[in-house]
């Protein structure tokens, strides 16, 4: 199923490009993430060879953050303009081969991140071993990162409708525990399905999804990226001082 779930990503990615270059709107690429998860569970699980409790569990996780993070980023960002950092590709790439350019930048690097990511997904769903008492853990760990990532991204929303709020900076509830309760949820999310996933030490060699994950997620397109936006504000600056940069912990 590994070769089969490639193929998969790859024609999902494929059809999500020609959207956004008929929408011209390559930000449509952040909407269609979560789905292409969804996607490859449902997929690894209905065409999968045992259809066990581990598969069922984790299509089920998988379905419940993926169409949260598909409904979540859609209502943000659909009828908006595309997001500034495809616009700062565009900028980049110039006149020349652009729609090359966009499909191996935006839609191919993700479609490869996805694919390593969702690899303990497809073993996960390979293996015939009874459940064991480790994966529970891994279910435990899911749901730790699922309310970090849906009840921060809630209480961001709640502070941003407030209009005394604009302009300042999100740090109460789970923010004032890390600077990126959606971020870190994501990658405790991610780890938990790593957990589920495995059923000996043989299968160890999966926890490069959620590794990958997490790297994106701090050094590539997350914590580097936004901070690096906010860089140099005093508010900001104080925020960090006393906040946990990723880990959830007690502020300063």
């Amino acid at each position: 199923m590994y070769l089969e779930t490639f193929l998969l990503l790859l024609g999902f990615f494929i059809l999500v490009f020609i959207i956004g270059q008929i929408t011209k709107d390559n930000s449509i690429v952040d909407i269609a993430w979560g789905s292409g998860f969804v996607l490859s569970a449902v997929f690894n699980y209905l065409l999968g060879p045992y259809h066990n409790f581990r598969g069922l569990i984790i299509m089920i996780c998988i379905s419940v953050w993926g169409l949260r993070l598909t409904y979540h980023i859609a209502k943000r960002n659909l009828g908006k303009p595309e997001d500034y950092r495809y616009i700062n590709m565009r900028k980049k790439w110039g006149t020349k081969f652009v729609l090359w350019k966009a499909f191996i930048n935006v839609y191919l690097i993700q479609m490869l991140i996805q694919y390593v990511v969702t690899l303990p997904v497809v073993y996960g769903n390979q293996s015939k071993q009874e459940f064991q008492w480790f994966n529970w853990i891994g279910i435990g760990l899911w749901g730790i990162g699922f309310f970090f990532e849906s009840f921060g991204d809630y209480q961001l929303k709640q502070f941003k409708k407030n209009p005394q709020n604009k302009g300042k900076l999100m740090d109460q509830g789970l923010w004032s525990l890390t600077r990126h309760p959606n971020y870190f949820g994501d990658s405790a999310m991610w780890f938990g399905i790593f957990i589920l996933a495995i059923d000996s030490v043989a299968g160890l060699w999966i926890i490069v999804g959620p590794a990958l994950m997490t790297y994106f997620l701090v050094f590539v397109s997350g914590v580097k990226l936004l901070e690096k936006k906010y860089e140099g504000r005093q508010d900001f600056e104080a925020y960090k001082k006393r906040t946990s940069a990723f880990i959830p912990w007690f502020p300063k």
